[in-house]
């Protein structure tokens, strides 16, 4: 009777491990959890049963912005996990100091860190001030460095001891400098927290980094790119599910800078079409990964983008004039007053091949009198007009 019982337990346990509660009762420290990608990662684990220490700085909606710290609150609780929703403002580091000081008062430590908050401006030097600067280093890579700092002491103590940043792969390309280049410093600088820091507490915490392949529906999202955007983004799930599976790793899992997909991919997942907005669609390839050129072009024809970027990137023969006159008729009559007062932007175009104006405009085809936020705004018009075209 006791061997079929160890046979019993040994034939299910993969499946017993499988819906095994992995987070219960651990705590999980998450900055700019209020709403988008950081809420995602909070109700996952919250469906576990974690503790989840809730750190940012929105207590009153934003009119653009929906969510307070005290609304994810109530959503992560009723997920099935345990909130402590904290007011902090990452530059402030008597908040972080408080906000870690009341989780381990109340949930007895930390086990879980997730560097999640980030402020962003994709405008080039001239264009962007010295206080969005300032905002965006004292966020970005100070933030999560004064906040590790706060929680490693916990952190050592724990069985779990992860930190997750939410920055992308240390990529030297110039291509993702030149546009926004204070914005790319600045992630970076998160991104450096995890090379050092997974070296400095290596066999005592997990330091990664996780970045989407594609871009994700935020509001943020939709406040760059204006509504109509979402179509080609994927949903917040991709991330928290990734974030899932980081969390499930051994400490000796780090200094990884890990892509959604691919990590999603080891797991076993085949479909990502559960995790589009609009399945089927194009998607917007996210910041800092060179999809240049076979990447992308693989990429593309997965999602029936049509022509090959090795051919987009070269010009082909000249079309002819009449085509151009034509398209440029078609443009033309789709503009209206209101279309260009919403979009506020100047654009002007090499006639050299078929390219996205993403696309286009990192890769220097596209010249826009404004920044990378204003070429999202141009593809989402182009997409309105291709069925005209």
């Amino acid at each position: 009777m006791k061997s079929n019982s160890k046979l019993y337990t040994s034939r299910w346990q993969p499946y017993i491990n499988f819906f095994r509660r992995k987070l219960a009762g651990c705590t999980v420290f998450i900055t700019g959890a209020s709403r988008g990608i950081g809420k995602a990662i909070a109700l996952k684990a919250a469906k576990d049963g974690a503790n989840i220490v809730i750190a940012a700085k929105t207590t009153q909606a934003h009119p653009k912005l929906p969510g307070t710290i005290y609304t994810a609150a109530e959503e992560i609780e009723a997920a099935g996990g345990k909130a402590l929703p904290c007011i902090v403002d990452v530059r402030d580091e008597q908040q972080i100091s408080n906000a870690v000081e009341k989780a381990v008062e109340k949930f007895g430590g930390i086990d879980v860190l997730v560097n999640n908050a980030s402020a962003i401006s994709l405008t080039n030097t001239l264009e962007t001030p010295t206080k969005r600067v300032d905002l965006m280093m004292s966020v970005n890579t100070r933030g999560t460095y004064l906040t590790s700092k706060a929680c490693i002491p916990h952190l050592k103590k724990s069985k779990i001891a992860h930190i997750l940043n939410l920055s992308p792969p240390l990529n030297l390309n110039p291509l993702w400098f030149k546009q926004h280049c204070a914005y790319t410093i600045a992630k970076y600088g998160m991104s450096m927290c995890v090379l050092g820091m997974a070296e400095e507490f290596k066999g005592e915490i997990a330091v990664n980094a996780l970045w989407p392949k594609t871009a994700i529906h935020t509001a943020a999202m939709d406040m760059l790119g204006g509504s109509g955007i979402e179509s080609q983004c994927r949903k917040v799930d991709i991330i928290a599910d990734a974030a899932y599976s980081i969390f499930k790793k051994p400490k000796s899992f780090t200094g990884n800078f890990i892509i959604d997909e691919n990590i999603l991919k080891e797991e076993g997942i085949k479909d990502f079409d559960v995790y589009a907005i609009k399945p089927g669609h194009p998607l917007l390839p996210d910041f800092f990964l060179d999809e240049y050129p076979d990447t992308v072009t693989k990429k593309m024809e997965s999602h029936g983008a049509g022509t090959k970027l090795k051919e987009e990137l070269q010009p082909p023969s000249k079309p002819p004039s009449g085509a151009v006159k034509e398209t440029f008729r078609i443009v033309k009559a789709s503009l209206s007053d209101d279309l260009v007062k919403a979009t506020q932007a100047v654009y002007q175009f090499e006639l050299s091949g078929k390219l996205k104006p993403t696309m286009a405009f990192m890769s220097g085809k596209l010249k826009i009198k404004g920044n990378m936020a204003l070429a999202i705004k141009l593809e989402k018009l182009m997409s309105q007009m291709q069925a005209k075209l």
